[in-house]
């Protein structure tokens, strides 16, 4: 006799504590947020951004004696027991960051017989020394005669001359990438070299106790070409452009100042009113440099700017003073309005009214953005990742802002603010179908090859969980009771670009074999899955609610459903094989070198909801897996003080946010916060529209 499924009573005490968390937790978020209507979570990063920052104001002359003591509480508590300094929390050691780390509390005067100092210098020794760090360090430590600028590669101002029509140009560059290269091509021409507390030198000995060998620093930043002709053809190449480069370096003098003056121009032009470039710190600092190498002074308006720009990503606390790679405003305040409104909270209170109105006050209406190069009659519409990057807007930020204006209200859907965020999106779609973040068609993956590129990440292709999420804004569009209002012929573009997207992400070699997809944002695999499915959950069933053979029906002619549907199957079995035996999930940032680790690691609060929201959009609400992770997210939510006047929340202790895969991850403060939230919101509210028999024998077919 088969065992008869579960009635909602069964679940009424599931449900009552749910619903006790989200009150709790819409009252965390009160008080967590700013009192402009949005929310702003700290980006946590690695060491290497706040030692960058003891580089500037040491190359600066500036004073660091005010800061030395809360940042290196700082540093020593990132530092792991092994001496070393990881990327991430639970991450190993990393050899350059650890270089960067111990040469900036060397600078603020640590000595170097100093135990912290000493673990550090052997952990670097036992990786290779300074001869094993990355590129980017390797600039670092050329500034202060620490590295030869001849172990340094090319990079001539002259690329900014190189027309768009170009295979190679700063804008076949990712926009990330394109922010930093264009000054650092001025840094790289003047090879400019700072005091350290020992004074100037081009050949520096301030730091050689952690060289193996101190005598021999012209050290090769790639392998030979005999090897590169053997293995490479293409990295091959752009290696023997570079010795090429080195070879002619001075020989034209007037196209050097020419391009250097395109480049200062470029700088400047890309300045925020604010001070920012791409509200990103490490454009930032080089941009500063290279216009105080090209003639500016620390007293104008520019520099001071972006010196006051460095500022504002300071956060300090009990842990110590720290640099943020960049803010998240616009991020964070779309989420947080998602999972309110996906709690329940009242969508006419001012409490959601009003961070509506701050995000639709920050979209994008004017003439700034790298994205017009390729589409220059595209009118703008997007959203950016933060209010200090609006030469900026992206496609993963656009997307969700729609959907947090949706969810708070739900006629907006014909809302000019909605068409033209809609109408960005459709035009910002790349040729393979997929969506990149924030430039479109920027998939010359050969140009990872170059010498410069030890980080494989110059550009930004279409990605699968950007594609998901633009699925499920489409989606929403797409099945809302207004899109007959729509204007023009939004709707039948968007439902084309539908079909090309699910396409995509069949097609596309970031899908795994175990049927997951790859999360270039967030880590990693559940990340990807759980945005695609959310997605896709859109794209299943025809939206008019057919049942018989699609020919049948003028509306199911246009969504791939069967495509869609067979790409659920195999999704969903991937996330119930790697659920935790605790109910939650959880997967490390090593998979993203090793992918046999796909979905596995701890469980924590973030993973774990984007797994239910992925499997509530295909399975009943009390499918045995989406309930033991509500369970798990009921049994680790903590109070956040205050005798319970503080709110609830979660911790979490792991970073699941993805910068660089392999090189910097993010810990977003919030997802610990607004993601369970979601799920738990969705569910609460599946069960109680579902009533009765919340185990159902809805599925997926096959």
């Amino acid at each position: 006799m088969q065992p008869q499924p579960k009635t909602l009573n069964e679940y009424e005490p599931l449900q009552a504590s749910a619903r006790s968390i989200l009150v709790s937790a819409m009252k965390y978020s009160h008080m967590v947020s700013l009192p402009e209507g949005y929310w702003h979570g700290e980006n946590l990063c690695h060491a290497t951004l706040t030692s960058e920052y003891v580089f500037l104001r040491q190359a600066l002359g500036l004073e660091l004696e005010t800061d030395k003591e809360p940042i290196c509480r700082y540093l020593f508590g990132d530092q792991l027991k092994d001496g070393s300094w990881a990327i991430a929390p639970e991450y190993p050691g990393d050899v350059s960051t650890t270089t960067e780390a111990y040469l900036a509390l060397k600078i603020m005067g640590i000595p170097i017989d100093d135990p912290r100092m000493r673990r550090a210098r052997e952990f670097a020794l036992h990786s290779g020394g300074v001869a094993k760090v990355r590129i980017f360090t390797r600039i670092f430590l050329a500034q202060f005669g620490l590295f030869p600028w001849d172990a340094v590669p090319q990079i001539p101002t002259e690329l900014v001359l190189l027309p768009p029509q170009f295979p190679v140009n700063i804008y076949t560059l990712s926009s990330w990438a394109r922010s930093f290269m264009v000054p650092l091509t001025i840094i790289r021409h003047h090879r400019p070299i700072y005091a350290l507390p020992n004074g100037v030198s081009k050949t520096n000995d301030y730091m050689d106790e952690l060289w193996c060998d101190a005598s021999n620093k012209m050290v090769s930043y790639t392998p030979s070409l005999w090897q590169l002709w053997n293995t490479d053809r293409v990295a091959f190449l752009f290696t023997v452009i570079d010795k090429a480069l080195f070879s002619v370096d001075g020989w034209f003098p007037t196209l050097r100042s020419y391009s250097r003056r395109k480049c200062l121009d470029w700088i400047l032009e890309h300045q925020e009113a604010t001070g920012e470039w791409q509200g990103f710190l490490p454009p930032i600092q080089f941009s500063i440099l290279a216009l105080l190498l090209e003639g500016y002074e620390l007293k104008d308006d520019r520099i001071v700017l972006g010196l006051e720009a460095v500022e504002r990503l300071a956060w300090q606390d009990e842990k110590g003073k720290r640099y943020q790679a960049c803010s998240s405003n616009i991020w964070d305040t779309a989420l947080m309005v998602i999972a309110l409104c996906d709690s329940g909270a009242p969508l006419d209170s001012a409490f959601l009214s009003k961070p509506i109105a701050w995000l639709k006050s920050w979209q994008a209406s004017g003439p700034a953005g790298d994205w017009r190069v390729y589409r220059p009659n595209l009118p703008p519409g997007g959203w950016n990742f933060s209010t200090q990057s609006t030469w900026y807007p992206d496609v993963d930020d656009t997307a969700a802002v729609m959907l947090a204006i949706l969810k708070q209200d739900p006629e907006s859907a014909t809302s000019t603010c909605i068409m033209k965020a809609a109408n960005w999106i459709l035009g910002m779609q790349n040729r393979d179908g997929g969506f990149g973040a924030f430039d479109v068609d920027n998939d010359s993956l050969f140009l990872n090859k170059i010498p410069f590129s030890d980080m494989k990440t110059l550009c930004d292709p279409s990605w699968a969980c950007v594609s998901g999420r633009v699925l499920e804004i489409f989606g929403l569009l797409l099945h809302s009771p207004h899109k007959g209002k729509l204007q023009d012929n939004s709707l039948p573009r968007m439902k084309l670009a539908c079909a090309r997207a699910v396409e995509f992400l069949a097609s596309t070699d970031q899908r795994d074999e175990n049927g997951a997809w790859y999360g270039r944002w967030g880590a990693n695999y559940i990340y990807g899955t759980s945005n695609v499915l959310c997605g896709l959950e859109y794209f299943v069933e025809c939206p008019l609610g057919c049942v018989g053979p699609k020919e049948n029906c003028a509306e199911h002619l246009d969504y791939p459903t069967h495509l869609a549907r067979s790409l659920v199957s195999p999704a969903i079995s991937f996330l119930k094989s790697c659920q935790n035996a605790d109910g939650g999930w959880g997967e490390c940032l090593s998979t993203y070198r090793d992918t046999s680790l796909a979905g596995k690691g701890r469980s924590g609060p973030s993973q774990t909801a984007w797994a239910i929201m992925a499997l509530l959009g295909h399975l009943p609400p009390g499918d045995e897996a989406i309930v033991k992770g509500v369970e798990w997210l009921v049994r680790e939510q903590v109070d956040m003080g205050d005798g319970g006047k503080g709110g609830t929340s979660w911790n979490e202790e792991f970073y699941t946010g993805v910068g660089f895969p392999n090189f910097y991850f993010l810990g977003y403060d919030y997802y610990r916060h607004y993601f369970p939230m979601m799920a738990l919101g969705r569910w609460s509210r599946r069960m109680e529209r579902e009533g009765g028999r919340a185990q159902d024998d809805r599925g997926v077919a096959d």
